[in-house]
C-alpha cells in the first residue's frame, strides 16, 4: 500500500463536537459500569495515529480511552439482541432510526447520514461448494467522528482479517473511521469474487446438462436464478452507496489518495454488478433454450406416438377387413346349415353350388371394397 497523506474526514470535522474540551472545559464522562452490550463485543481497540493504544473491555472504557480527536475506537459486536444494541446506542449517541434498522436487520444495502454519523448496511456473500448455494450475511456499520461500531448478524464477513490488514498499515489506519469504512467495503466487495466464480461454474454445468438432456435441469436453472436475483439485491445498491460517498469528496475535502481507493472499490463493485446482470440474462436465455429443447423432444415423442398409433390403426383395419370377409361365408353357411324340414331351396339340386358361389362373390366384393379404401 503506498504512503498516504493525512486527510480531512469524509464526515464533518471531529473537532466540532469537542469545542468544550478545546476551550478548557472537561467533557462529561459516561459511567464505566458494564452494560448488556458487553456480552456481544467480540473485538474492541482504541487507535491513535494508526497505532493500537488500548484494548478496552467495555464500551464505556473505549470512550474513556479516547484522549483527543486524533484517536479512534473500533468496536465489533456479533448478533446483539435489542437490549444490547440499545445499550451500545446509548454509549455512542446513535440515532434511534438507525438503531431500529440494525435491530430489525434484513435490510437492503444502504448508506444514510445521521448528523455526524454514517450508517451503512452491507450484505456479504459466501459461496458454498458443498451445497452449491450462496449464503448471505448482514453487516451494519456506524461510522462516527471518533468511532466505528460494526454489528454483524452472520459469520461473514470476517472483520478480523480487515482489522489485521488495517493494523498492519498504520498510514491507512491513521486516516480514521472513514478509512476503516473503506476497508470494510473493500473486504465485502472482494468477497463477491468467489461467489461470481462459483455462479459462473454452475452456469457452465447447467449449459452442459441442458444440451445433454439431463433430467431435473429446469429446477436447477430456477434455483440458480433465485440465487442470482438475491445476489443482485445484495450488490446493486452498492453502486448508489459508493456514488453517494464520491459525491461527498469535494464537500468534505477528502484526500485524493483515499478517493482513488474508493474509486477502485467502485470499479470492482461495478464489475460484480455487471456480471450478476449478465448471469441473470444468461440464465433466462438458457431457460428459453431448455424449454425449446424440451418442446422439441415432446414433439418428437408425440410424432413417434402418432406414427405408432397410425401403424396400429392400419393393422386393426386389416384385421377388421379380413374378419368381415371371413364372416360372410360363415353367415351363409350358418343359414344353410339350419336343421329345418321346411326351408326354401332345401331340396334344390343347385343349392350347394349356389351357396358356394354366393360365398365367393360376397368375399370377392368385400375384398374389392376394402382394397379400394386402403384397408388391405
Amino acid at each position: 500500500m503506498p504512503q498516504l497523506r493525512p486527510i480531512r474526514s469524509l464526515l464533518p470535522s471531529r473537532s466540532a463536537g469537542l469545542s468544550d474540551a478545546a476551550a478548557g472545559h472537561a467533557a462529561p464522562r459516561r459511567p464505566l459500569e458494564p452494560t448488556p452490550a458487553e456480552e456481544t463485543v467480540v473485538n474492541s481497540a482504541v487507535y491513535r495515529d494508526g497505532r493500537k493504544t488500548a484494548t478496552p473491555a467495555t464500551l464505556s472504557e473505549a470512550l474513556e480511552n479516547l484522549p483527543d480527536s486524533s484517536s479512534m475506537a473500533w468496536i465489533g459486536m456479533y448478533r446483539p439482541n435489542d437490549a444490547q444494541l440499545y445499550a451500545a446506542a446509548k454509549q455512542f449517541d446513535l440515532h434511534e432510526l438507525a438503531v431500529e434498522d440494525a435491530i430489525v436487520a434484513h435490510q437492503r444495502p444502504k448508506l444514510e447520514r445521521y448528523g455526524k454519523t454514517l450508517f451503512v448496511v452491507l450484505r456479504a456473500a459466501r459461496y458454498c461448494d458443498e451445497t452449491e448455494r450462496v449464503e448471505f450475511g448482514e453487516l451494519h456499520v456506524f461510522c462516527g467522528p471518533t468511532f466505528v461500531l460494526t454489528v454483524r448478524h452472520s459469520e461473514s464477513p470476517d472483520l478480523s482479517a480487515v482489522r489485521r490488514r488495517m493494523e498492519s498499515n498504520p498510514d491507512l489506519l491513521r486516516l480514521g473511521p472513514e478509512a476503516v469504512l473503506y476497508a470494510i467495503l473493500d473486504a465485502v466487495v472482494d468477497g463477491y469474487a468467489p461467489v461470481v466464480a462459483g455462479l459462473q461454474n454452475d452456469i457452465d454445468e447447467i449449459e452442459t446438462e441442458v444440451f445433454s438432456g439431463a433430467p431435473g435441469v429446469s429446477r436447477r436453472i430456477y434455483e440458480l436464478t433465485r440465487e442470482v436475483i438475491e445476489f443482485q439485491r445484495a450488490t446493486r445498491p452498492l453502486l448508489g452507496m459508493l456514488r453517494g460517498l464520491s459525491q461527498g469528496f469535494e464537500k468534505y475535502n477528502t484526500d485524493e489518495e483515499l478517493q482513488r481507493y474508493l474509486r477502485d472499490v467502485t470499479d470492482h463493485a461495478t464489475v460484480v454488478v455487471e456480471r450478476a446482470d449478465g448471469f441473470r440474462q444468461l440464465l433466462g436465455n438458457i431457460l428459453t433454450v431448455n424449454a425449446t429443447l424440451v418442446s422439441q423432444e415432446q414433439n418428437e415423442e408425440m410424432r413417434n406416438l402418432t406414427q405408432a398409433s397410425y401403424a396400429q390403426n392400419e393393422e386393426i383395419k386389416k384385421v377388421s377387413a379380413w374378419a368381415a370377409i371371413l364372416f360372410a361365408p360363415t353367415l351363409i353357411g350358418t343359414v344353410y346349415g339350419m336343421n329345418f324340414d321346411h326351408m326354401p331351396e332345401l331340396h334344390w339340386a343347385g343349392g350347394y353350388p349356389f351357396a358356394l358361389s354366393l360365398m365367393m362373390l360376397t368375399c370377392a366384393g368385400l375384398y374389392t371394397i376394402f382394397k379400394r379404401r386402403g384397408w388391405l
